[in-house]
């Protein structure tokens, strides 16, 4: 079993565990984030686990295969494409997420690389907006995090 953990700072905080079975090909995603509006937002892996300015030092999503931009069950997506995450109207939002595409392991490790929650919805590379083949027209970096590897 692979764990890793990421810590998101900025408008909205939270906490995202991440667990890799020994020879499974799906990532478990788990954890809550908080300080949220209500809705649907943005969840993507970024290419660098570079905050140094913020999450706009992160880069562009994770897209090791140089695709278009999807959601998690599009045939075509970025490996970092996570699709949304939903806060009710407390801010919070809690993701238990199951991905086959990112690894905590191997070429699609995702382990050293940020994690950032958007302001805005992830249309899936469906809106039609000039943005949504590329950041899903997902708008602002809200909070981040480094993903790094997690006390067994």
């Amino acid at each position: 079993m692979v764990k890793a953990v990421c810590v998101l700072q900025g408008d909205a905080k939270g906490t995202l565990f991440f667990e890799q079975p020994d020879n499974a090909n799906a990532v478990k995603v788990t954890g809550q984030v908080s300080g949220l509006q209500k809705g649907l937002h943005g969840f993507h892996i970024h290419e660098f686990g570079d905050n140094t300015n913020g999450c706009t030092s992160a880069g562009a999503h994770f897209n090791p295969l140089a695709k278009e931009h999807g959601g998690p069950d599009s045939d075509v997506r970025h490996v970092g494409d996570l699709g949304n995450i939903e806060a009710g109207a407390d801010g919070i939002a809690n993701v238990n997420i199951c991905d086959k595409i990112i690894q905590l392991q191997g070429p699609h490790s995702i382990i050293g690389r940020t994690l950032v929650v958007h302001a805005d919805p992830d249309d899936l590379g469906k809106g039609g907006h000039e943005l949504s083949k590329t950041t899903g027209n997902a708008g602002a970096r809200l909070a981040c995090g480094v993903v790094g590897i997690a006390k067994a």
